[in-house]
């Protein structure tokens, strides 16, 4: 079957899947979603996290957030086994599960006062659990953000205008800026002047146009990947503690719109190009790789599950949604919209990159060649580059418009990702009785320091971050698993059908803690004691969290 053909009947999929069994199976059926139920954003509005929110606006924020680098990365890595796995699990893996858990996560947490997910198993697991699940969160969103400043750094450097590393996109910096301070200007017209949002909306999008091209041609060099590390952290130092209405939501909301055009482009493209595949549609073993199962679904991680998706639908999200049936759009919704992200990097790899199976193979021809994160990016920014340029973009802007796009949700990420991680300490604090965790400032600043760990300290003249790159994949399905764990027991106690999420919950938890068994195995093997470390601490706290849940199981047997 060809690519083009494929493409059709996976955007069908997502049609059929969203309308029948996310809005009338799911949201009617088993979480029984009100309208007149009163949210937290309006109960508990302070208008610096709580802040109801426009639905479309809300989407844009939390599809922007979710859609980080994992979802272009992932699957640009995991295609060295074959397009056919990479595809099948980007899209069955998002519909059946990755979607599911992201919808439940956010209805789970507006039922609690938006809490958390680590903050909620509290009350659906034990007090014990909660501790322990907020100390997976914080390892998980730490490494994360400290690599994404880590790439979004290699991104931007260019010390020397003259030669430019074929890593690096320049072209991307002016734009990134500037949308900023187009966000900063527009957040204040809507919420503070009361402007209409769709002509703000329509102002902010056409400057954001005009600055991606205008930064192809004045390209900021100079400074150092080392520079960039810090400024970029104080940058998620400053957009954490602003409120959410000045900076993170328009600007969320802005990038969402350049995703969406971008998006588009990128079908419309390839629809025009109509590529054949030059990847092999199975390819089970190749050099150096781990076992495709249970490896696949770890690598391809966010394209198809995210543990961190659970993290935002219930840290950001969920205090700014207006109603509670707005959950199924924006929940389910959403994650449809990074599968079709994560649908475009398959592509891209195996039919829009590479003119012959001879080229494609000097990429992939061993697992040390495909698992570069650079090196991925720049194939996936090369491969949907050209797609654009088929529709009569030049091949240079095209691909300054792809680096600026991808910039563009790194950095979102990046900002998101540091307010939860502040919540998180927040909620540490509360959990051990320390007050002055409380306060934003303070826990924002060693949120912070926790990212720029992962981002500076050297483990064998790498990043930490970078060294313990493979534990993200595990970290974060395993956070997945335990957060369908979390929303199995709720709706057991509410004697709701449980199917729909403890299917997915095995699943997941099974295969992610047989990688991770495998790679502690391994990293024993090769000596990489840090990873050891780390692994087995974060196998021992998730294992804990099952011990507490299947107790909780007897005790609510025992009572009925």
């Amino acid at each position: 079957m060809s690519p083009t053909m494929m493409a059709i009947i996976v955007l069908c999929l997502y049609v059929v899947f969203y309308h029948f069994y996310a809005k009338k199976w799911l949201a009617k059926r088993i979480f029984i979603l009100k309208e007149s139920a009163q949210t937290p954003a309006h109960r508990l509005r302070d208008d610096v996290d709580y802040l109801p929110s426009n639905q479309y606006v809300l989407f844009g924020h939390h599809y922007a957030s979710i859609a980080g680098l994992a979802p272009m990365l992932g699957p640009a890595i995991a295609v060295i086994w074959g397009w056919v796995p990479a595809l099948l699990w980007v899209v069955l893996g998002t519909l059946l599960i990755g979607a599911v858990h992201d919808f439940s996560a956010l209805v789970l947490s507006v039922r609690h006062d938006a809490k958390s997910v680590g903050t909620i198993v509290k009350d659906v697991i034990h007090p014990r659990a909660r501790l322990l699940f907020l100390l997976i969160i914080f390892f998980l969103i730490s490494l994360a953000i400290g690599v994404f400043v880590l790439v979004i750094a290699g991104l931007f450097a260019a010390p020397d205008p003259a030669h430019i590393p074929a890593t690096a996109h320049p072209e991307a910096v002016f734009p990134t800026i500037a949308l900023m301070l187009i966000a900063i200007v527009i957040g204040i017209l809507i919420y503070r002047f009361k402007q209409a949002i769709l002509w703000m909306t329509m102002l902010g999008f056409v400057l954001m146009l005009i600055t991606t091209w205008v930064g192809l041609y004045i390209p900021i060099t100079g400074i150092s990947a080392l520079n960039w590390t810090w400024l970029l952290l104080i940058y998620a130092f400053a957009a954490s503690v602003l409120p959410v209405w000045l900076l993170l939501q328009p600007r969320d909301f802005l990038n969402s719109l350049l995703l969406y055009l971008a998006l588009f482009c990128m079908l419309i493209g390839f629809f025009i190009l109509s590529p054949e595949w030059v990847a092999p549609a199975i390819n089970l073993h190749p050099e150096g790789a781990p076992p495709i199962f249970p490896f696949l679904f770890i690598v391809i991680a966010c394209g198809a599950v995210s543990g961190f998706h659970g993290i935002v639908a219930s840290g950001t999200t969920a205090k700014q949604l207006d109603k509670e049936t707005h959950a199924p759009f924006i929940g389910y919704g959403a994650m449809i919209g990074e599968s079709l992200l994560a649908l475009m990097a398959v592509m891209a790899t195996t039919a829009g990159a590479f003119s012959s199976h001879e080229q494609w193979a000097n990429y992939y021809g061993s697992w040390q060649q495909a698992a570069g994160l650079h090196q991925k990016l720049g194939v996936f920014i090369q491969g949907t580059g050209q797609f654009v340029h088929q529709l009569g973009i030049p091949l240079d802007l095209s691909q300054a418009f792809i680096s600026v796009v991808v910039v563009a949700f790194a950095m979102t990420s990046v900002d998101t990702g540091t307010r939860l991680l502040r919540f998180n300490v927040q909620e540490i604090g509360q959990t051990l009785g320390i007050k002055f965790l409380d306060n934003r400032y303070f826990a924002t600043l060693i949120a912070v320091v926790a990212i720029g760990f992962f981002a500076f300290f050297q483990v064998d003249g790498k990043p930490a971050g970078l060294f313990l790159w493979t534990l993200f994949g595990t970290t974060n399905q395993v956070l997945a698993g335990l957060t369908l764990l979390a929303v199995t027991l709720y709706l057991y106690r509410k004697r709701k059908p449980i199917l729909y999420t403890m299917l997915p919950m095995l699943l997941v938890l099974g295969t992610t803690i047989s990688a991770m068994l495998m790679s502690l195995y391994d990293a024993v093997l090769t000596e990489q004691w840090m990873v050891t470390i780390v692994g087995g601490i974060i196998l021992f706290l998730s294992l804990w969290v099952l011990v507490e849940a299947i107790l909780t199981i007897r005790r609510i047997r025992n009572n009925n």
